[in-house]
């Protein structure tokens, strides 16, 4: 019981990661088609190799489900964790998958994006379905109902396919990011920005003519005389004419 209020936790956590997958489950077929084709014709292999990958190929750390179910630690994992997880792929496939991808969220705190929890639930939904129409085919036993249900379960499985292909070579290629594949990013000179009138003590000139400072009067600076400073010696120091005649006033 507590852990599976563990994992509650975690996923109600994890919907405040701010990261992003280096690429979503739309642009995974362009990114890397290779191994999208690998994922989706093998997809055991794959996901054998993407879990131990995510664990840094220490395998000393694997636990089924990553943890993430009541079975997690009580299978012998730590005898051969190579035979559980083989074991894992295979017998429960989507689980496994799903596994990965949480481990890979809560390292990198990234989170889902709403394009692709759209894909997921769409696959999910269509499962559900699927199984409701066999399950009426089953009942009903009409050959019409039979036959739409057939076709129906092999679009889910077709759709399901797809998009675990997708998220393995999201893994992958978010995996290629940690290891530093992709090679160091270019620096780029930052943008010029306008700093907030909070952030600066003098507002800046948006729409409106540099003013004046406070107590000083239009055109201040004002204009270079054509006499520099001191006066010449030419010119004497005071000047003629001061104080002015009648200075200081007779008593």
């Amino acid at each position: 019981m507590a852990a599976s209020q563990a994992n509650m936790e975690k996923m109600q956590f994890r919907q405040s990661f701010r990261n992003l997958w280096h690429s979503d489950l739309m642009g995974t077929i362009q990114a890397d088609t290779r191994y999208c084709c690998f994922s989706f014709f093998c997809a055991p292999c794959a996901s054998y190799l993407l879990r131990k990958r995510a664990l840094y190929n220490d395998m000393s750390r694997y636990v089924c489900c990553a943890g993430y179910m009541p079975c997690s630690g009580r299978c012998g994992e730590s005898k051969c964790p190579e035979f559980c997880l083989a074991t894992e792929v295979f017998l429960c496939f989507g689980q496994s998958v799903a596994s990965t991808r949480f481990l890979l969220q809560d390292e990198f705190n990234i989170q889902t994006t709403q394009c692709d929890n759209c894909i997921i639930g769409f696959m999910v939904c269509l499962q559900q379905v699927a199984c409701i129409f066999s399950i009426v085919a089953m009942l009903v036993g009409s050959e019409e109902i039979s036959e739409a249900s057939q076709l129906l379960n092999c679009l889910a499985d077709l759709v399901y396919c797809s998009v675990c292909a997708c998220m393995q070579t999201q893994h992958k290629i978010e995996m290629d990011k940690r290891d530093g594949m992709f090679g160091p990013q270019p620096m780029a000179v930052p943008q010029f920005q306008q700093m907030s009138r909070i952030d600066q003590q003098i507002p800046p000139n948006v729409g409106y003519p540099p003013q004046p400072a406070y107590g000083q009067p239009y055109g201040y600076p004002p204009p270079p005389q054509a006499q520099g400073y001191p006066p010449q010696q030419g010119q004497g120091y005071p000047p003629a004419g001061y104080p002015p005649p009648g200075y200081p006033p007779s008593r």
